[in-house]
């Protein structure tokens, strides 16, 4: 897993590459996911580089690739994930990848093209047959009842209509049929009306079968339409009508005998057609099995080609064409992996040259990176979401595990809840290998799914603090008894039966011998819920408990700045910034801390009434007064409080000017000379290692610096007046930061009791009405009130109070406690792998 604590030391390497083995050494290097390569001809277009043509090629595969998958898809058929991952192809096993794709993606054409064309001629002869079919029953129709019988139309001259109606029964009768959309007949019809009224009979009905749409694919019932008409000019028009409306006009014959002959001809082509078709949708499915076996290989396959010769691109060659050089982030401890790595690809190639990793300086700050797994990796997403981790700073990630979820707790805290929240995680936990778990679509469950054991501790704290509110879906349980004796109350009382009658509320005087035991062994104490100033006593409580652990969560990240201090080299900041911080924060709210718990201890429930206010002692300190009315807690506290209130402005100038006064002299201090550093280099000549590359674009900027593996002098010099601004707004930020962090951390107290007061009323509102009736109906009223609660507990007080804890303890951290000794001003190491998970 590496360091958690603070981020790996990561190196500046240069990778030596022949042009022979550069692909097979990416590739493992690829496969092992060690390093981040950075760019060395960010000037330089994506067209005109080097492997251009290499990216193309993976380019046109991947187009045939995707064609392969839609033909895939519109059969009904989903390609899996590749098994295993499959290692990239060498430049023969390419070529032979690229044939077999498009080979089998000229056969899909083809024969999809072949399928296509036989179902467009097999619809066709099926809509012509059903047109003849129902064009003989307009043109055989029986004599209606009641009138004298009539032979049927023999003769093509023979009218179809009434004779009687018509006064040019010689001439010929001609007839349109086809099909049409069902949606264009209304608008059909009345056009033929207007166009050719009177010389024409029109007849429509549905087809006995739906079929397809060849335009949008769907299935449809088409309506087939007959049309007699006389004369040619009448004909033509028909005919450009049926045109303007998109028909399907099919050939009539004039006589029965001819339909007949025609219909059993189509008979016969549509099994043939049937047949052929059958045919070619088992050969169609060959193919395709083909396609769902080779895709998914050829994809992954094809997608790291591509992603090694992109990397290729960001390399420059070495002045002898013979050579590719590559500079890249590597953690150090991984450069023998990255060498080895080198030695297996040269091995792989053939190369008789061995690729080598050397180590170069330079004065960037190097990317940061931290490793994770399943556990850690919620908790340090916590923190990247504020800020990535500068360069080997104190990473806040493994305090969070503990902490986020005890200050969620703290707003969140009940037993039955927490027990409801830990099942739920622990059920993610158990499956967590399960694919439909993992794999699926719902953005919202993914996030939960990835925060599995964060959201466990979050519950398991939450049963915690529970037991300490001592809350269980806002009831109160008796683990222990009662440290108050109301029998010993009323055994030393003058409590008659006339005076319990006229005073439903009874005080419990812990002065009386017997009625209080001393404290409740663990948590509140269970008859407090039963006490009208049952709130008081719990808002005073969790106020308390709010500022204590607020300034020690505070006072933790101000400590945690001694480890960047000490390991930047920074040992000045331990007396001019850590020391002023402490002083300032310890001497006010530290002083608070200590004047909670000297009165928790020093009063007990005997004297209480006559307890001073902490809150009047602590604002008297800073008008440095006192008051009469609110006795001391102890003597001479008006002395020791105007010490530390002189202790804490004292350490404000100190904080102020101290850091930028010590930067201000040793600027100042005359620097060391390095001997014999005369020469062409000392006046910043520098000499560019790399083919192409400006003198000051590469890290490796003088080839002495490489030789002696050292870095130049420094000579950047700051300015004093940054430097004083900026350390003047670090004061003003952490001093009045104090104050209001101080009581930031108050809402830890106010969204406690929100939780504790939704959860009473949603029992008293809910399901207490569940328990008035004790008879059968009773119960079977009980079920829908349970569900009813069950229901708003979830959705209210478990998602949204939930989500509400949740983002007040991310706010808690980042602002409140990071902002002490957390920069966050990095970049996180992507190092160049196939697999999206390398560092887990």
């Amino acid at each position: 897993m590496g360091s958690l604590f603070r981020s790996e030391e990561v190196c500046l390497a240069q990778l030596f590459l022949q042009s022979a083995s550069a692909y097979s050494c990416i590739s493992e290097l690829g496969e092992r996911g060690l390093l981040e390569f950075r760019d060395l001809n960010p000037h330089v277009s994506p067209f005109q580089r080097r492997f251009v043509g290499e990216v193309r090629r993976c380019e046109e595969m991947e187009k045939t690739f995707t064609f392969l998958q839609q033909e895939l898809r519109a059969a009904g058929r989903v390609p899996g994930p590749c098994a295993e991952s499959p290692r990239a192809p060498a430049a023969r096993e390419a070529l032979r990848v690229q044939d077999q794709s498009e080979q089998l993606a000229q056969e899909l054409r083809e024969v999809s093209r072949n399928r296509a064309s036989l179902r467009d001629r097999l619809r066709d002869l099926r809509q012509y047959l059903h047109v003849l079919r129902e064009g003989q029953r307009f043109t055989s129709l029986p004599a209606p009842l009641g009138s004298p019988p009539r032979p049927r139309a023999l003769s093509e001259r023979e009218p179809i209509l009434d004779p009687s109606l018509h006064q040019h029964l010689e001439r010929k009768i001609n007839f349109v049929a086809g099909v049409i959309h069902p949606w264009r007949v209304t608008a059909f019809e009345r056009l033929l009306w207007r166009a050719c009224r009177g010389y024409l009979v029109a007849s429509f009905v549905e087809m006995p079968e739906p079929m397809e749409d060849p335009v949008t694919g769907e299935s449809i019932t088409w309506v087939i339409f007959l049309i007699s008409h006389w004369g040619e000019q009448i004909g033509q028009k028909i005919r450009k009508i049926s045109d303007c409306f998109h028909c399907q006009v099919y050939p009539y014959p004039e006589s029965e005998a001819s339909r007949t002959d025609t219909i059993t001809k189509l008979h016969g082509q549509i099994q043939e057609l049937s047949v052929t078709l059958e045919e070619t949708e088992k050969y169609l499915a060959e193919v395709l099995d083909k396609v769902a076996v080779a895709l998914p290989t050829w994809r992954v396959q094809v997608q790291k080609m591509k992603a090694i010769y992109l990397v290729l691109n960001q390399c420059s060659f070495d002045v002898t064409k013979k050579c590719l050089i590559a500079e890249v982030w590597c953690p150090v401890q991984d450069l023998t992996q990255v060498q080895d790595a080198l030695r297996q690809g040269s091995y792989q190639s053939g190369s008789s040259v061995e690729c080598f990793v050397q180590r170069v300086p330079t004065s960037e700050s190097p990317p940061t990176l931290i490793r994770t797994n399943k556990f850690t990796a919620g908790f340090q997403s916590i923190v990247d979401a504020y800020g990535v981790a500068s360069y080997q700073e104190v990473n806040p990630a493994p305090y969070a595990i503990i902490t986020f979820p005890f200050i969620f707790a703290i707003m969140f805290g009940d037993v039955g809840h927490g027990l409801l929240m830990f099942l739920f995680a622990l059920w993610m936990v158990l499956y967590e290998d399960s694919p439909r778990l993992r794999q699926g679509t719902n953005e919202i469950w993914l996030t939960f799914f990835e925060g599995r054991y964060l959201i466990l501790l979050m519950g398991a704290f939450s049963i915690y603090t529970g037991f300490i509110y001592n809350e269980c879906f806002s009831k109160a349980t008796v683990i222990f008894p009662s440290a108050w004796s109301v029998a010993t109350m009323a055994n030393h009382s003058s409590w008659s039966s006339a005076y319990l009658a006229t005073h439903p509320l009874l005080t419990l005087d812990p002065n009386v011998t017997g009625v209080f035991r001393g404290p409740y062994p663990f948590g509140i104490d269970p008859i407090w819920s039963l006490a009208t100033n049952h709130l008081n006593f719990l808002n005073s409580f969790k106020m308390k408990m709010s500022v204590v652990l607020g300034i020690v969560h505070m006072g933790f990240g101000v400590v945690l700045g001694i480890f960047n201090h000490v390991h930047f080299q920074q040992r000045h900041r331990l007396v001019l910034e850590f020391l002023p911080e402490m002083i300032f924060l310890l001497a006010l709210f530290g002083y608070l801390v200590v004047l909670i718990f000297y009165k928790w201890i020093k009063f007990s429930a005997a004297d209480s009434r006559v307890a001073p206010s902490i809150l009047i002692h602590f604002i008297d300190m800073f008008l440095f007064t006192s008051n009469a009315e609110n006795l001391p807690l102890y003597p001479g506290q008006v002395p020791v409080q105007t010490v530390l209130v002189v202790l804490a402005l004292a350490s404000v100038p100190v904080l102020l000017l101290g850091t930028p006064l010590y930067q201000w002299c040793r600027q100042r201090a005359p620097r060391m000379v390095r001997p014999g550093a005369m020469g062409p280099l000392a006046t910043g000549e520098q000499e560019p290692l790399l083919e192409g590359q400006e003198a000051g674009n590469s890290v490796n900027a003088t080839t002495e610096d490489v030789e002696s593996g050292g870095h130049g002098p420094d000579a950047k010099h700051s300015d004093f007046a940054e430097i004083f601004m900026h350390q003047a707004i670090h004061t003003i930020e952490y001093c009045l930061g104090c104050v209001s962090n101080t009581a930031s951390y108050l809402r830890l107290w106010a969204l406690s009791l929100a939780h504790a007061q939704l959860s009473e009323v949603l029992w008293t509102m809910v399901m207490r009405n569940g328990f008035v009736g004790l008879s059968y109906v009773g119960g079977v009223v009980l079920v829908p009130v349970f569900a009813a609660f069950a229901v708003l507990t979830v959705a209210i007080l478990l998602v949204m109070e939930g989500l509400s804890a949740f983002l007040h303890a991310l706010r808690l951290h980042w602002v409140e406690f990071q902002n002490k000794f957390y920069v966050g001003a990095g970049y996180k190491l992507c190092p160049f792998a196939f697999a999206p998970d390398t560092w887990d």
